[in-house]
């Protein structure tokens, strides 16, 4: 038997790899014959610099140091990929997540959180050279727009007294004048994210991720949800277009400044030649942190679900949690951590042994 495993990251928990591996010893245990190969697997999240770094012969890891969305300093790293004959500079794939992600966040500060460190990342790639850029966005941790990463790439932005606004959604509500003349010129750009929320509205950044990161006052969300309103008529970009509110609005401001929107779990499985191993294999595994009522949405278990479903392949499902708006019908069998553990507070403390314990439960149900 022929068993690829492609799980996400378990956000904040254990990276995509080290999910893999141990699905994979779990699976083992119980079928010491199966050839298992292992595919970890990023959506423009949360690992999506080392999904690339994996995949990639000669891609080199480069350190950077930013400010945080909390304004404090962040060590993180951007990835540049060999050059090609089309591509002389090379290319930086930089993740959001580890420069300006909620992750780095102590605690939820829904007003000042900023993507300064994003724009900083993406500022030192271009310094070194890169001619291209591939950008994952998922797991912000503000509201902001993208109006710290634009102001690091050389936009200013105004209020109605033509001072300098500050950072974070606070700085966004106070928006009145734009100046993109000193703005640095887009090189060819890739934006991977897994969402396709418009900029505004009740499907819009503001309403349906502030909460997340800590925007829960009805009036607040509306005061943001507006302030995103009048950023995307100042940057002249739709408010409709799709993955416009991806990341609090990131995705929009890189739209506005030329880059181009792409499901990140699609790219990173064309990179990684998952769709070929699904058509030659058995069954396939994967999973994410939480499995509910965005996953079908263009996270990474819907898309494999997907490949596995056009190679006729069967799909298997392990998550930390599978909340009761999920829906999990197309894979042939699903396990939650958060049951095999007992609480979600047991599943979070030891992953890798729970995902052992996954493996071997999905393993014995395609054994029966």
């Amino acid at each position: 038997m022929k068993v690829v495993i492609a799980p996400d990251s378990f956000k904040g928990s254990i990276t995509a790899a080290d999910a893999a591996t141990a699905l994979a010893k779990g699976w083992a245990s119980v079928d010491p014959f199966a050839e298992i190969v292992l595919r970890p697997m990023a959506d423009g999240g949360e690992g999506t610099v080392a999904a690339f770094a994996a995949a990639v012969p000669g891609a080199e890891l480069i350190p950077v140091t930013v400010d945080g969305p909390a304004g404090r300093p962040v060590a993180a790293q951007w990835l540049l990929l060999p050059p090609s004959d089309t591509d002389a500079g090379g290319t930086a794939v930089i993740d959001l997540a580890s420069t300006s992600g909620i992750e780095l966040m102590d605690e939820l500060r829904p007003w000042d959180a900023d993507s300064t460190g994003f724009g900083q990342a993406i500022a030192a790639a271009l310094d070194q050279g890169a001619s291209r850029l591939v950008l994952g966005i998922g797991s912000s941790a503000s509201t902001d727009g993208g109006l710290g990463m634009l102001t690091v790439l050389g936009a200013r932005f105004f209020d109605a007294a033509g001072k300098p606004v500050v950072r974070g959604a606070r700085g966004l509500t106070e928006v009145a004048e734009v100046d993109l003349s000193a703005l640095r010129p887009a090189p060819e750009t890739l934006v991977l994210t897994d969402v396709t929320n418009p900029l505004v509205g009740p499907r819009g950044a503001a309403a349906v991720f502030g909460p997340q990161k800590g925007l829960t006052e009805p009036q607040d969300i509306l005061a943001v949800d507006g302030a995103l309103a009048r950023w995307g008529r100042l940057l002249g970009l739709d408010p409709t277009h799709p993955g416009s509110g991806a990341a609090g609005g990131v995705g929009g401001a890189l739209i506005a400044w030329g880059g181009v929107l792409a499901p990140g779990a699609g790219e990173v499985a064309q990179l990684i030649g998952l769709a070929d191993a699904i058509a030659t294999s058995d069954i396939v595994v994967t999973g994410e942190g939480s499995y509910d009522g965005q996953s079908s949405e263009g996270k990474v278990p819907s898309h494999v679900a997907g490949l596995a479903a056009a190679a006729g392949t069967g799909a298997m499902l392990v998550a930390g949690r599978i909340t009761e708006d999920a829906d999990a019908s197309a894979f042939a069998a699903s396990v939650s951590l958060t049951d095999i553990a007992g609480s979600s507070a047991a599943a979070l403390a030891e992953p890798a042994r729970h995902l052992r314990a996954a493996g071997v439960s999905l393993a014995r149900e395609q054994t029966r």
